[in-house]
C-alpha cells in the first residue's frame, strides 16, 4: 500500500476492516497543502456521491415509519413546483435512478469533474429548498421506469420530498434517522466556507493549491456533499447490517439489483453500487477535488475504504485492494 501510495501520490486514507475488526488503516498526503498540514486517520474528508446512499436509507426510514410509501409520487409534495417533473415519477423511481427525469449534472457530458462548475453562484446552495432554481428546467429525457440513467437531481429530490413530507431540514433527517444509529459521530453537512481544522481540503490535481472551493455547493444535499471518516465509515457497514438504520427486510429490498449498469461493469439498488456478479455492496464518490469508494464483501465479512482529497487519487489504491480482495 505504501508503494502504491507513493507511486499514485495518493492524498487520504485507507482503511480495512476484517471480520469486523479493524486490520489496517493509515493516512497519507496533505489535508492543507498551503499549510503543510497532514491526513490522519482522523481526518474529516468529503464523500461526494457516497452521500446518495445515505439519502436512500433516510428516506426508506421515513418510508418504514409510514411517512411516505416507495409509490408515493415526487409530484404530490411538489405541488406547482418543478413542472417539468412527470406526474408518475414516485420515490421508488428516484432510488433507483429509474425516473427520466432531466439533470442538472449530466455526468456522461462531463470531462473532466475538475472542470465542471456550478451555473448558480455556489454560495446561494446551502438549504435543500435553494436549490429549485437549479432542478427547474431540465426536460423529461424518457419515460418513467423505462430505464436506468445515473441521475444527481433524482437524489435532491428526494431530499426535497423528505424535507416536504417530514417539515424537518433534509441534513437533521439524515443526521437523526442514519448517522446517529451507525454511530457516525463526525460524520455531517459542513459548509466549505467554515471547515473545521480536522477537515480536509479538496484539491484539484495531484499537486498545487488550487480547491474545489467554487466548483461544488457551499453544502451538500441529497446527491453529495456530507464530509466523513475512514472510522465512520466502518462504523456504517456494522450498523447497516445489524439492523440499527433500517431493518433487515428493507435493506434487502435496497441491495437488491434494479438496474444492470454494464458501461460500469456493475448493477445498481436502491442507494447502493452493487458488484456485477458477486455479494459486494459499496458506496462511491467523485467530484471535483473528492473521490471515494468504501466496499463491504458479505460473505467474507471484509470492508474496505479509499477516501482522497483531490479529484482521482482514490482509483488506484482501489485497484490495489480491489486486486487483493475482491469486489
Amino acid at each position: 500500500m505504501d508503494r502504491a501510495a507513493e507511486q499514485s501520490g495518493f492524498s487520504g486514507v485507507v482503511r480495512v476492516d476484517r471480520l469486523r475488526a479493524m486490520e489496517f488503516c493509515t493516512a497519507y498526503g496533505l489535508a492543507d497543502r498551503a499549510h503543510e498540514v497532514p491526513n490522519t486517520v482522523e481526518t474529516v474528508f468529503a464523500i461526494a456521491s457516497g452521500t446518495k446512499t445515505l439519502t436512500a436509507l433516510a428516506v426508506m426510514s421515513l418510508v418504514e415509519r409510514g411517512t411516505l410509501e416507495l409509490g408515493t409520487t415526487a409530484r404530490s409534495l411538489l405541488g406547482e413546483d418543478l413542472p417539468l417533473i412527470a406526474d408518475d415519477v414516485t420515490i421508488e423511481h428516484l432510488l433507483a435512478h429509474r425516473s427520466g427525469i432531466g439533470d442538472y449534472l449530466d455526468e456522461d457530458a462531463v470531462d473532466d469533474v475538475s472542470d465542471y462548475v456550478m451555473h448558480v453562484p455556489v454560495h446561494e446552495l446551502a438549504t435543500t429548498e435553494q436549490f429549485l432554481p437549479v432542478l427547474d428546467g431540465h426536460d423529461t429525457v424518457f419515460p418513467t421506469g423505462e430505464r436506468f440513467a445515473y441521475n444527481n437531481a433524482g437524489y435532491v429530490l428526494l431530499a426535497l420530498v423528505a424535507e416536504r413530507a417530514t417539515g424537518v431540514e433534509f441534513h437533521d433527517l439524515v443526521r437523526t434517522l442514519v448517522c446517529e444509529p451507525a454511530g457516525m459521530i463526525d460524520t455531517a453537512f459542513l459548509r466549505s466556507d467554515e471547515l473545521p481544522g480536522r477537515a480536509a481540503l479538496g484539491y484539484l490535481s495531484r499537486d498545487g493549491l488550487r480547491t474545489n472551493v467554487f466548483h461544488l455547493p457551499v453544502r451538500g444535499n441529497g446527491d453529495g456533499g456530507i464530509y466523513s471518516t475512514a472510522a465512520d465509515l466502518s462504523a456504517f457497514w456494522d450498523a447497516l447490517f445489524a439492523g440499527r438504520i433500517v431493518s433487515p427486510g428493507r435493506l434487502a429490498e435496497m441491495v437488491r439489483p434494479r438496474s444492470d449498469w454494464p458501461e460500469e461493469s456493475r448493477r445498481y439498488g436502491f442507494g447502493f453500487h452493487l458488484d456485477a456478479t458477486g455479494d459486494g455492496v459499496f458506496l462511491e464518490g467523485h467530484d471535483a477535488g473528492v473521490s471515494f469508494a468504501s466496499l463491504h464483501l458479505p460473505t467474507s465479512l471484509i470492508t474496505y475504504t479509499v477516501i482522497s482529497n483531490w479529484s482521482e487519487g482514490a482509483w488506484p489504491i482501489i485497484r490495489v485492494l480491489s486486486d487483493r480482495f475482491g469486489s
